[in-house]
């Protein structure tokens, strides 16, 4: 067993996978084609439900694992009006892995999920959310700094693992946000995660059904490229979102001013404006990923963009993150960790 092997026993055993490599849902992205791609070449996809009715959740599981015989999960927006039936949807397909993101789950989700056998996995942005995820009955934490891409918290990364992974041991932690190279999967790893999540490079691989004016924006762009949104009215507080910038990053500035406008006009309250944003968002990107429209469409990207040079597929960039994951690890034989001490906030497996 490799020394990656033995740091990442604990997320690999949760996930079921060869590799403790999750990939971040994203909408319109994650479906059936690269989810399946992820989880045979050792990783472990996850369908991005989004905003799905039932029916199309149910058809996109059964396609996906038409296309798979290894594990995946199904992310789910805690928010959606139908959430209850989407949950009964994937335990009537024995999913084996459910996430839930978008904020605090009920405790008739958590207990229909945990009913159905399902393993369920939440974002937590603060140790103390974390600490009550877990006492709530969640079986594993996933941390997102702020260089993620699509909508993120504001914290990055690396402060989030400092908080988080000292004090969160009872359950596997998965870290994700800025990773593009083997060489920060074994970092995290040594810290004490029990695995990672990657997006952004898989959304420009072989397999994405992304559009190839979508794909060809990230081999262009550098992390600097990958902008965070700004909140103009604090009446209308949005999630903030990090996207590449073009004309679409101006054009939601403009919406936001837009709404606020008609707010103060009373022809909007505050619900529905912040509704009104929202799904700009949600046809922004459709434009970019679907229909190819990188001005003005959102180009939602992490700031590990610029790591992405050209297209791969799912299996050969797994293999090379694993690869360079290796490598660095045997880089510091001889150092306390590849010696045998444990890391300081290493988890055990």
């Amino acid at each position: 067993m490799t020394r990656l092997d033995q740091i990442s026993a604990r997320g690999r055993e949760f996930l079921g996978s060869r590799h403790a490599i999750m990939a971040g849902a994203m909408t319109w992205v994650s479906e059936r084609n690269l989810v399946s791609a992820i989880s045979n070449a050792g990783g472990f996809g996850v369908i991005a439900c989004g905003s799905m009715t039932p029916a199309l959740l149910d058809a996109e599981i059964a396609a996906t694992q038409a296309l798979t015989s290894k594990p995946f999960g199904v992310n789910l927006i805690t928010l959606h009006p139908q959430m209850m039936d989407l949950i009964a949807v994937c335990a009537q397909h024995r999913v084996s892995h459910i996430v839930l993101a978008g904020g605090l789950p009920s405790g008739a989700a958590i207990e229909a999920i945990k009913a159905a056998g399902a393993k369920l996995m939440c974002f937590a942005p603060t140790a103390a959310l974390a600490k009550k995820l877990v006492r709530s009955g969640v079986d594993a934490i996933v941390i997102e700094g702020s260089e993620a891409g699509g909508h993120i918290g504001p914290v990055s990364l690396g402060v989030l693992a400092q908080e988080i992974l000292p004090v969160i041991r009872d359950v596997p932690v998965f870290v994700a946000g800025g990773i593009g190279r083997g060489a920060a999967i074994a970092a995290w790893l040594e810290m004490g995660a029990s695995g990672v999540q990657l997006g952004t490079r898989f959304a420009a691989s072989t397999e994405s059904v992304a559009h190839p004016n979508f794909k060809k924006a990230f081999f262009r762009a550098s992390a600097r490229d990958a902008v965070a949104s700004v909140q103009l009215d604090p009446r209308l507080p949005v999630i903030p979102v990090r996207a590449l910038k073009n004309a679409g990053t101006e054009a939601f500035t403009a919406k936001q001013r837009q709404v606020a406008e008609a707010v103060d006009r009373g022809e909007l309250d505050l619900a529905a404006g912040q509704l009104e944003i929202e799904h700009y968002w949600a046809g922004a990107l459709r434009r970019a990923v679907v229909d190819g429209d990188v001005e003005n469409g959102s180009l939602m990207a992490g700031q590990s963009v610029g790591m992405v040079t050209g297209e791969q597929s799912v299996a050969d960039i797994i293999a090379e993150l694993v690869a360079e994951a290796e490598a660095a690890l045997e880089s510091r034989v001889g150092g306390g960790i590849a010696a045998g001490r444990a890391a300081p906030y290493e988890s055990a497996a």
